[in-house]
């Protein structure tokens, strides 16, 4: 029932595959894309994929860079993958052990691997477990306890529990007898011990009272003169070794026995050195519980720095996911570890998974002879309109005319805005300098008009004057109005836009999160097509009032995978600035 399982190495090379009988269709279609999506990607928190009809199920081993990865349709309930893929990776590690620990990018290439009959062994085996059991059938009334009862069974049962109360007394009684025969001989032995006492000529205290007296006294001196509590003892268990007194491994003491910490008491003169190198981990697997009080302190920081909650989580399970297994260099701590793995995974999620090349895409339109598109939504009031006519500007600056489309019909003043927008724009490049043509025009029909029928007279109209781009800008809508986002859906069905932005907020949180889910599943509600139109970038704004909390970047970027194509830093039209991964994970990390 398994389509196919992979064995390959981080690097890329396969080490070992199976395809199942029938499947002519190659693996290697959805172990890229799991490679792209996920593992490179940093999502790797949770262990399941879905490419098509296929459901891909993996596991990464950190310590030998391998990477398990089995496919299965996705209309199967295989409940055994789990333990089947986990029972893999142990044989195949226990079998291949010498050849993984060698060093080099050869080792995979020069060494041969045969798991089948391995592998087969082991498929028999989790596909016999999981069979379902045969039902029991239901036994007949004759055969069941109620049929043998009887009218005099029910009375019985009753003197039995009189039976049963009078033998619990009976118990109680033996065992209050019980316990004063045994204080009888506890007082007994204590006589002979004092006897015993006298003999010895000790101040009536026996050999093992005088020592404990003695130790008192020595931890007394060690806690700052701390007494101990006259009815409370420690007890201590000592052997002698070479005729020296040493504590023993059983030693037994009474922590509450004393006043004072025991935790600022130290044996030895070890503390200086060792307690400078507890931290570090020399040539040892990281396990989980290992990372845990890292990882724990990793996400608070992280969502003190806005990123949203669920984001973080993801995140740090991703780490450990990504750590677990993999063995540590020697003077190297467990912080400074996880720390880097993070911060390495924060940079790569904020690189472009593909890439946005405005001003290459925009020549490429011109080249035939169509404008080049591009839509703007958004949730109320975070600078729509605003980064529109700084994005127009950036475009003016590099050689380009601009048609704005006044889409937003439903908020009052929103076309005269634009309007402002335009003269102030034509001002600084006036027409003058550009063949008498102005460089940014205004398309607006109104308001209470269809914003999808405004945008598709803007593209008939650039297409017709020579227009290089459309800037297409629509009203402000929250996630959850129904009405305006299937609007939404509709603009961008009908006129199919070159790019659709998202335009948020830098200083919200975990607000972020729903925004973009819910506008993505909007658009894909609402699109006739089997492939709808999502949201294919980001311009972050009002950049400039967080400081170092960039959180908001994070979630963005974690939810839909799309890059941040411009940040907003300032009120002029030329405060847009393209996004450095780096600085802003420096400033994430930033204690």
């Amino acid at each position: 029932m398994l389509d196919f399982f992979a064995i390959f190495s981080k690097g890329g090379i396969v080490l070992w595959c199976f395809q199942g009988a029938g499947v002519t269709e190659s693996f290697g279609g959805p172990v890229n894309a799991l490679i792209r999506s996920v593992i490179l990607q940093e999502r790797s928190g949770n262990n399941s994929f879905t490419h098509n009809a296929l459901s891909l199920k993996y596991k990464l081993d950190n310590e030998f860079e391998l990477v398990f990865v089995v496919g299965f349709q996705k209309i199967l309930t295989l409940t055994y993958v789990d333990k089947f893929i986990d029972d893999v990776q142990l044989h195949f590690r226990d079998r291949y052990k010498n050849e993984l620990e060698q060093r080099g990018a050869l080792k995979f290439l020069l060494n041969n691997f045969e798991f089948g009959d391995d592998f087969h062994i082991l498929l028999r085996e989790a596909e016999g477990s999981s069979k379902a059991k045969a039902p029991v059938s239901m036994r007949t009334f004759n055969e069941s306890q109620k049929s043998q009862k009887t009218v005099k069974s029910m009375i019985e049962t009753k003197d039995g529990d009189k039976s049963k109360e009078q033998v619990g007394k009976k118990s109680k009684n033996a065992k209050k007898e019980g316990e004063k025969s045994g204080g009888d001989q506890a007082k007994a032995a204590a006589q002979t011990a004092s006897k015993k006492a006298v003999e010895t000529g000790n101040g009536g205290l026996t050999q093992e009272e005088i020592i404990e007296r003695n130790r008192a006294k020595f931890f007394s001196k060690q806690l700052g003169g701390a007494k101990p509590e006259k009815s409370r003892q420690v007890k201590f268990r000592y052997c002698r070794c070479n005729c020296q007194v040493s504590l023993c491994s059983s030693q037994l003491i009474q922590v509450d026995s004393m006043k004072g910490d025991l935790r600022d008491f130290k044996l030895g003169g070890f503390g200086g050195m060792f307690g400078m190198l507890k931290g570090l981990v020399g040539s040892k697997n990281l396990t989980q519980e290992d990372m845990e009080p890292v990882l724990d302190k990793m996400r608070d920081h992280l969502i003190a720095k806005n990123v949203a909650a669920e984001i973080a989580s993801q995140l740090c399970n991703s780490v450990a996911k990504k750590l677990e297994g993999k063995v540590m260099g020697t003077f190297t701590t467990v912080a400074s570890t996880v720390k880097q793995a993070l911060q390495d995974s924060l940079v790569q999620i904020l690189q472009p998974k593909r890439r946005v090349d405005i001003l290459r895409d925009v020549l490429e339109a011109r080249s035939q002879r169509k404008p080049f598109v591009i839509t703007f939504c958004g949730v109320n009031g975070v600078g729509k309109s605003t980064n529109l006519a700084k994005i127009s500007y950036w475009l003016i600056e590099n050689g380009f005319t601009v048609l704005i489309a006044a889409c937003d019909t439903f908020r009052a003043g929103a076309v005269e805005q634009l309007r402002t927008h335009q003269r102030r724009l034509n001002s600084l490049h006036p027409p003058e300098k550009h063949g008498g043509q102005p460089t940014v025009q205004l398309f607006e029909k109104g308001y209470g008009k269809d914003a999808a029928g405004i945008a598709m007279e803007a593209i008939a109209f650039a297409r017709n004057q020579g227009f290089d781009v459309v800037l297409i800008d629509t009203a402000g809508r929250m996630q959850d109005n129904a009405p305006l986002m299937t609007a939404l859906a509709k603009l961008i069905a009908v006129n199919t836009p070159d790019l659709v932005l998202f335009v948020g907020e830098a200083l919200v949180g975990n607000e972020a999160v729903d925004q973009l889910v819910k506008f993505n599943q909007a658009l894909a509600d609402h699109s006739k097509t089997d492939k709808p139109r999502l949201i294919d970038g980001i311009v972050l704004t009002k950049f400039d009032t967080i400081d170092d909390k960039v959180g908001a970047a994070i979630s963005m970027t974690y939810i839909t995978g799309q890059p941040i194509v411009f940040v907003g830093t300032g009120q002029t039209y030329s405060d847009l600035r393209s996004l450095n991964a780096r600085a802003v994970v420096s400033a994430l990390m930033k204690a």
